[in-house]
């Protein structure tokens, strides 16, 4: 995340130079001794920043040997070949052990590993660059300046890389705990790739806190990559199963309270990692049955190769990226041709002829089976939903077969179809399609290609064969709980506009035999009142019982008797028009008989989805019921365990928390109190070893946090010193921490002396000379530590 300050024509560099070096030193309490400043050296005909390099010993004090001038690649700024330019100055900080060596700056050496950190650039935005190259002086010169949260953390809390900061740590560390394994930090491939997956969870939950979601191209493309990256990484890291909302729920504990964006979002972030992820894993899956089950490797000496075609047709139809084919070849010895895939792509993009390729590719296969058939599928199940027809082709693995066996997943195409295929927000059908001998199970119907609806599952008995004559049957019980959502979602939407306005028009939906999902345009959450008027309009609808109507017509004659629909979407010139109740809309998803059949209207939730667009939740008929009875439970439960009626819960509830409040209070005065020593006066405790004062003492602080002020503040009463605090901390494992007087760091070494004294708490640590901290699991052994 960065941070900056900028003026325009109000402050320029001496006041920038000034307020960086106060922030730095006073504010952020670095050690100056321990800072080197980078200034524009000059480079061809741009003149050197001596002004920059003069503030700099003025303001700050620093010797001639910690201003290094550099050059342009690295201290001067421009927008682009023309526009606003100019010299830049960066602060940066060193990180090792032991005293300072400006020198080693400028010989870029890292003797131990950890070396010079860059924290902050100061832009002087001062000239304009001309279309000729020349530069002209700004009329109103400027400050842009830049500094990394992070790396302002990392030197704050005396660590070594970002993702040992509170704001990465924690994701780390739950990544760890899901995969089982421990963090070592370094270049351990299990710790890479926890760092990875905790930097790749944070930029998912805010990326689809801002509405944007993983899809097929432009930055929602990004997103799934980033995503499924991170996917790629837990599976390294040996997680069996989703985990990713898992990672992204502990990124909206660390960092809801600032961005209260995330809370509001909480369950949508989960929702979106979860199916994305599930989503991948499927894929996942299909590619490794596919490789194990290939049988036209090449060989090139000892190795076996994937041809680059094969590569190519697990990613053009199957969505299975390159790079993941290549991580399961190092997995399982063999190489891609990486080589023959480019090629394959490049002629891919040639028969596109403009199309994209990728995940968004349309899929031959499916061209091929619609070419076959040589007509559009009909579908007939708005009047039935059991149908008998041809069997017309059958797909396995991603080709056309002529025959199914029994186990075997695959996909089916008929003639004609009662299954409706998902689309306008509606999901696809299930059910079964049977002959005399075979009993295949539909899990979803789709339509991947215009014309073409394709049952997808599984053959559990039997065979199937193309040219069979076969009795196709929707689960009517699913379809009918998806027709009275479906039917609620119109009135729904008619609701809000009379709630809410004209404004409250639909963004989204999703329906499903247990919910229904309404993404509308607003600009602030609802009320409860709003909410609850919402609700009784629908309801009253519902018991009104009209029968639902449909009518095919033209869509300008549609539109002029005032049918709403979704005018982005590219309708044809006919279109189905539904109406229910008093709702007017345009839609092709099937519907309940009589607004009756809807049962029971109620709204789950209301929420945030992106800016402009909020997110309705809600539920009809026996799911309704089923929630009622649930959320009864849940009160009774509640109420049972405060040994209080359903009725008294909210006042026990308030009572308990004001209890809690307090307990709260008086537990963060007490360890202040302990972090001030309790009562016992530790200085009294400490030995004088030659011209030091030795401090080595157990005390009672479960916090970090505390114990580091303890050790800090300690320090500084008996300087020279050397502190070192151990403590035990609730789980039982061992918390300690050591404090080295500046002064005294040329002899003694706080990262040293914690490394020792965590061997005898079966731990490691480190850290500065000054200031280090360690812990380990046996917290029954600090005294001895």
């Amino acid at each position: 995340e960065m941070l900056g300050n900028f003026s325009f024509g109000d402050y320029f560099k001496k006041e920038a130079i000034a307020y960086a070096w106060r922030f730095v030193r006073d504010v952020l309490r670095l050690d100056p001794e321990r800072i080197v400043v980078t200034v524009f050296g000059g480079e061809g005909a741009l003149q050197p920043d001596e002004e920059a390099e003069r503030l700099w010993k003025q303001t700050a004090g620093l010797e001639p040997e910690r201003i290094v001038r550099c050059g342009k690649a690295d201290n001067f700024w421009q927008m682009g070949e023309t526009g606003p330019c100019g010299p830049s100055s960066e602060i940066h900080y060193y990180l090792g052990d032991g005293p300072v060596d400006p020198r080693t700056f400028h010989e870029g050496q890292r003797p131990d590993g950890t070396g010079w950190f860059e924290l902050w650039n100061l832009v002087f935005m001062q000239f304009d660059r001309q279309p000729d190259g020349t530069l002209q002086a700004l009329p109103a010169p400027s400050i842009d300046t830049g500094a990394g949260l992070e790396r302002l953390c990392v030197v704050r809390q005396g660590v070594l890389s970002n993702y040992d900061t509170d704001l990465l740590r924690p994701l780390v560390e739950r990544t760890a705990e899901i995969a089982g394994r421990p963090y070592r930090g370094g270049d351990d491939p299990d710790s890479v790739s926890m760092r990875v997956v905790a930097d790749h969870a944070r930029m998912a939950a805010f990326t689809i806190a801002e509405g944007i979601f993983p899809d097929r191209d432009g930055r929602a493309y990004v997103l799934r990559r980033v995503m499924r990256r991170a996917v790629r990484h837990g599976h390294q890291l040996g997680i069996g199963e989703p985990f990713l909302h898992e990672v992204v729920d502990r990124v909206v504990d660390v960092m809801g309270e600032v961005y209260p964006e995330l809370v509001e979002r909480r369950d949508l972030l989960r929702d979106v990692t979860r199916q994305e992820e599930e989503r991948f894993r499927r894929t996942l899956d299909r590619g490794l049955q596919l490789i194990a089950s290939f049988q036209g490797w090449r060989r090139e000496g000892e190795r076996r190769v994937l041809p680059g075609e094969t590569a190519f047709q697990l990613y053009d139809t199957y969505g299975f990226p390159l790079d993941l084919q290549q991580v399961i070849g190092r997995e399982q010895g063999f190489d891609v041709d990486e080589a023959g895939f480019e090629a394959a792509m490049a002629q891919a993009r040639q028969r596109s002829a403009g199309s994209k390729v990728g995940e968004a590719a349309v899929q031959g296969v499916y061209r091929a089976a619609l070419e076959r058939i040589g007509e559009p599928v009909e579908f007939v199940g708005y009047e039935t939903e059991r149908d008998h027809c041809e069997i017309v082709a059958l797909l396995r693995d991603g080709r056309l077969v002529e025959r199914l066996q029994a186990g075997e997943r695959g996909e089916v195409v008929t003639r004609r179809t009662p299954f409706y295929a998902e689309s306008g927000g509606q999901v696809g059908d299930r059910g079964h399609i049977e002959t005399m001998t075979a009993r295949f199970e539909v899990e979803d119907t789709q339509r991947p290609v215009e014309g073409l609806v394709v049952h997808r599952g599984v053959l559990h008995k039997g065979a199937l064969e193309v040219g069979e004559t076969a009795d196709l049957v929707v689960d009517s019980g699913l379809r009918a709980a998806t027709r009275r959502n479906h039917s609620a979602t119109h009135l729904l939407h008619w609701a809000l506009r009379q709630v809410l306005g004209a404004q409250a028009l639909q963004k989204g939906s999703l329906v499903a035999p247990d919910r229904l999902r309404f993404d509308y345009a607003a600009s602030r959450p609802m009320t409860a009142e709003e909410i609850a008027r919402v609700e009784d309009l629908v309801n009253e609808a519902v018991l009104a019982n009209t029968p639902i109507a449909t009518e095919v017509l033209p869509l300008q004659e549609a539109k002029a008797r005032g049918a709403i629909g979704i005018f982005e979407e590219n309708y044809g010139e006919t279109v189905r028009m539904v109406r229910i109740g008093p709702s007017l809309e345009l839609c092709g998803g099937t519907h309940a008989l009589r607004t009756g059949d809807i049962g029971c209207f109620r709204i789950v939730s209301e929420s945030g989805l992106a800016a402009g667009v909020r997110r309705i939740e809600a539920s009809t008929g026996m799911n309704t019921l089923r929630r009622a009875r649930r959320f009864e439970q849940e009160v009774r439960a509640a109420a049972a365990l405060l040994k209080a009626s359903p009725e008294q819960l909210g006042e026990r509830l308030e009572r308990l928390l004001a209890e809690h409040k307090d307990l709260r209070r008086r537990y963060e005065r007490l360890q202040k109190q302990l972090a001030e020593g309790g009562g016992r006066d530790l200085t009294r405790e400490a030995r004088t070893v030659g011209s030091l004062r030795v401090l080595g003492a157990v005390v009672d602080v479960d916090e970090p946090k505390a114990l580091r002020q303890l050790a800090d503040k300690l320090r500084q009463q008996l300087a020279p010193a050397v502190v070192l605090l151990g403590a035990r901390k609730e789980d039982g494992k061992a918390l300690l921490v050591c404090a080295v007087s500046k002064e005294a760091t040329d002899r003694v070494r706080a990262g040293d002396i914690v490394r020792r004294a965590a061997e005898r708490v079966g731990g490691g640590g480190g850290g500065r000379a000054d200031f280090a901290q360690a812990g380990g699991p046996r917290g029954e052994d600090v005294a001895a530590a």
